[in-house]
């Protein structure tokens, strides 16, 4: 372990004045993964290897497999997903925003709108708060070494503590590219400092302790010093519209996948009776500290059209696009493109529709087969235990040997993924609902934040 002792300054929050319409509207509320910080840190001392499984490789344990169709019944952000079942997770200090629950029996559990997992020996009871990096790190301190705070901070305590095997606290860094698994570490923050611990390996998704011993806690990325390097992330659009008879208004977020940092601004735009609408995120990881450009068909006048992707911790305020579309007749396509190499990596687009006010109909019954069709881009390119998967399908049924054979024979990871994809599509719901059931059972992280960015 490392340990810094240093002072560690409050933050101090910025408080929005507001002006609350009065109008009654629909709104709507979204949750999902974690936050993104940049910062420095003098004098820590050196990294440790880590472990990594690889995004062709399974990405939970073998307790995920139990989880099978739960994984499918809840997304709120007041339950776990069990082996038995959902378990309530009870708010029991709104000050605080603690909360609490008991695992009743040996197994793997999912928060699915926060990412945090554990997998348990025994019964045990945990206790869960939210902490705030900017209040526990300085961001003046030397720019000697550098950060990135890769995922929320978690304040965890269980009993008895033996009872939890692993806990696996999520981050969002993309494991593409140039990023060296070497460089996360966990970060706990106790009476005596900070202490930094080498997690048990890392995944697409999550790291892992084994064992753990717990505290205010969390993933810090840290980069060796005179690395330049453009570390992907995973990140997210949030959209919300405020209706007006004459003019309405547009507010466009670029952040981190950070499910505190969105309901941080879900709330803030409810109270503006902000609406937010349905969108995808970005397919391919986006890099941090990049700037981005929003632009639109209507040729509507934009303030700003640039964004950083970066990160600011809730309670400061956050950055975004504004745009009006007066009474809005015509469709609006909204595009971001990667500034410096002119890429786009984001479009949606909103129509009349979509801002229609008054009683939603009751959503469809959940589909596994559209689901599948929707997401065919994300899973193309985010499907990890593809071996695993491709077995599954030819033991129900959905692919012969040589199908199987065709898909492993070509030559990337993602040809491999979209030649399956295509395949399965073809063959109708049923396959494709089987396709979904053994994504559920092998990838239960990406089929949550999949099923998150769609609500």
């Amino acid at each position: 372990m490392i340990w810094y002792t240093g002072s560690y300054p409050l933050f101090l929050r910025c408080v929005v004045a507001s002006y609350i319409f009065s109008t009654k509207m629909t709104r709507q509320r979204l949750r999902h993964y974690g936050s993104l910080l940049f910062l420095s840190i003098n004098h820590l001392g050196r990294t440790f290897p880590g472990d990594i499984c690889s995004e062709e490789n399974q990405i939970v344990s073998s307790y995920a497999a139990k989880l099978g169709s739960e994984v499918e019944q809840d997304y709120t952000n007041h339950q776990f997903l069990g082996p038995e079942g959902n378990v309530d997770v009870e708010l029991i200090d709104k000050s605080t925003n603690t909360y609490s629950l008991r695992f009743p029996t040996a197994g793997w559990y999912l928060w699915s709108a926060t990412g945090l997992g554990f997998v348990v020996r025994d019964a045990v009871t945990v206790t869960i708060a939210f902490g705030s990096w900017s209040q526990h790190l300085a961001l003046d301190l030397q720019h000697h070494e550098q950060w990135l705070a890769a995922g929320p901070l978690f304040a965890v305590t269980a009993e008895p503590e033996e009872a939890v095997a692993e806990i696996h606290l999520p981050h969002f860094i993309s494991l593409q590219g140039e990023v060296d698994v070497s460089w996360f570490l966990v970060a706990h923050f106790k009476d005596e400092g900070m202490v930094l611990e080498q997690p048990s390996r890392v995944e697409p998704f999550y790291a892992v302790l084994d064992n753990p011993s717990f505290s205010l806690m969390g993933i810090l990325l840290r980069i060796a010093r005179g690395t330049r390097l453009s570390i992907p992330i995973t990140s997210n659009t949030l959209l919300y519209f405020h209706p007006h008879p004459e003019d309405i208004k547009f507010h466009l977020y670029l952040v981190p996948s950070d499910a505190l940092l969105t309901k941080m601004i879900d709330d803030e735009e409810e109270r503006f009776c902000g609406v937010r609408l349905q969108t995808s995120p970005p397919v391919e990881p986006l890099t941090f500290g990049a700037h981005y450009i929003v632009s639109n068909s209507a040729h509507l006048e934009i303030i700003p059209t640039e964004l950083k992707l970066s990160y600011r911790s809730p309670g400061e305020i956050q950055p975004f696009s504004k745009f009006y579309a007066g009474q809005m007749k015509e469709p609006i396509q909204l595009e971001i493109t990667e500034k410096r190499h002119e890429i786009l990596v984001w479009k949606t687009v909103v129509k009349p529709v979509d801002i229609q006010l008054g009683a939603a109909p009751s959503p469809p019954a959940f589909s596994g087969a559209a689901f599948v069709r929707e997401n065919h881009r994300q899973l193309q390119a985010r499907i990890g235990d593809l071996k695993g998967v491709l077995d599954d399908l030819q033991d129900n049924e959905v692919l012969s040997e040589n199908e199987k054979e065709l898909v492993e024979q070509a030559k990337t990871r993602q040809s491999k993924t979209d030649a399956l994809l295509s395949m399965v599509e073809k063959k109708g719901d049923r396959a494709l609902e089987l396709l979904f059931r053994s994504l559920s059972e092998r990838d239960p992280y990406l089929v949550s934040y999949l099923r998150q960015q769609s609500l």
